[in-house]
């Protein structure tokens, strides 16, 4: 699905085909311009707030008991507007449903990748990152302009004074709904990790900033030799426990709580860290891969999964688009490339660095003490 939402970038519209001719259509050093490209990413917020309505409204986990007619989506989802097919059919264009027939009698259902990744009844469900981007980032990206100028986050603290950070911590819903997000947006790269990487060498391992203990769960299910610590603040602790749980693994992970700028990190063969060190400056980023170097012993393994950007900074659209919304969210936070990473962790000690690519966008940063 990562791959889908950068994909968006780059999907052909059928609707702006025609070619402006050209003015001399005798020059052949000029060639017909198609502005469908530019149109198709400077209009992309309209496909982008259609996806999010649909999964604001549930219409993927409706369509998960089976294909329903648009009058039967319009009467249980609640909508009284004459655009309800506009909006269906909208979707089909966007290949995120699939419509059996035309008109009144059409019947819609979900595509193989929205019934797996967006029914919410799922195990597979990834759409905590989108109704975060529905409640929270869709309206603090019209800042950008004022970000590039500034340098100044657009998010909670621009009517509350407060950082992001301390309003969701404060909020337990909005924080469980973060959590649950960044579940969302990492779950594919957590099992590429368990199957690509080589945990065979190790016994421990400690998840810095760890929220739901999604990836040391993940990772205790695939290698039965692991014993795992999900670390994070004393509010998140909690909420891991419940987790560790559910997944019947409490005899192999544990949830510790603590503060990783404030505290020794945990002691481990591996640490990993999954979607933080971007959201630091390059001061915290660096304070954090010395605090892992200092937790691993010798010959322990420091992971970190990110949407590296790769090094010519032309190819991960996500990455870079994640970059900017470090800016959105925090000022002075960024998104890295693979190169990046390594001499940071090469200045820290770190003897050699690697970058695995997981799914999508997203690779691991692995260094090796």
């Amino acid at each position: 699905m990562l791959l889908a939402v950068s994909g968006l970038f780059e999907m052909e519209d059928a609707t702006m085909t025609d070619k402006v001719p050209n003015s001399d259509p005798t020059d052949a050093a000029t060639e017909a311009r198609d502005p469908s490209h530019i149109m198709q990413i400077g209009m992309g917020f309209w496909a982008s707030k259609t996806v999010l309505s649909a999964v604001e409204l549930g219409l993927f986990t409706l369509l998960g008991s089976g294909p329903l007619s648009g009058a039967e989506i319009a009467e249980r989802l609640g909508l009284g507007s004459r655009a309800v097919h506009d909006f269906l059919d909208g979707l089909v264009a966007l290949r995120l449903l699939e419509r059996d027939g035309a008109g009144e009698r059409a019947r819609y259902s979900n595509t193989l990748d929205t019934e797996f990744f967006l029914d919410g009844t799922k195990p597979s469900y990834i759409g905590g990152i989108l109704e975060m981007a529905n409640d929270r980032l869709y309206g603090f990206w019209g800042g950008l302009t004022e970000a590039l100028q500034t340098g100044r986050p657009q998010n909670e603290i621009k009517q509350t004074g407060h950082p992001m950070f301390e309003e969701l911590y404060g909020d337990p819903t909005r924080l469980e709904q973060f959590m649950q997000a960044m579940v969302g947006i990492s779950m594919g790269s957590f099992h590429a990790l368990a199957d690509k990487f080589d945990f065979s060498r190790y016994q421990s391992l400690c998840d810095v900033g760890g929220a739901t203990a999604a990836l040391s769960i993940v990772l205790a299910q695939r290698h039965p030799h692991l014993t795992c610590t999900s670390f994070d603040l004393p509010v998140v602790k909690p909420i891991a426990a419940r987790s560790i749980e559910q997944a019947g693994l409490s005899d192999r992970v544990t949830a510790a709580a603590g503060d990783f700028f404030a505290d020794p990190l945990p002691k481990a063969d591996v640490l990993t860290m999954s979607l933080i060190l971007h959201d630091w400056n390059l001061e915290r980023k660096r304070q954090l891969i010395r605090a892992a170097y200092d937790a691993l012993p010798p010959e322990g393994a420091f992971i970190v999964i990110e949407n590296l950007i790769d090094d010519q900074r032309r190819e991960n659209v996500f990455g870079l688009m994640m970059s900017l919304n470090m800016l959105i969210e925090f000022g002075d936070a960024f998104d890295y490339t693979g190169a990046d990473f390594r001499a940071w962790c090469i200045e820290a000690g770190f003897r050699s660095v690697e970058v695995l690519p997981l799914a999508g966008p997203a690779s691991a940063g692995i260094a090796y003490k």
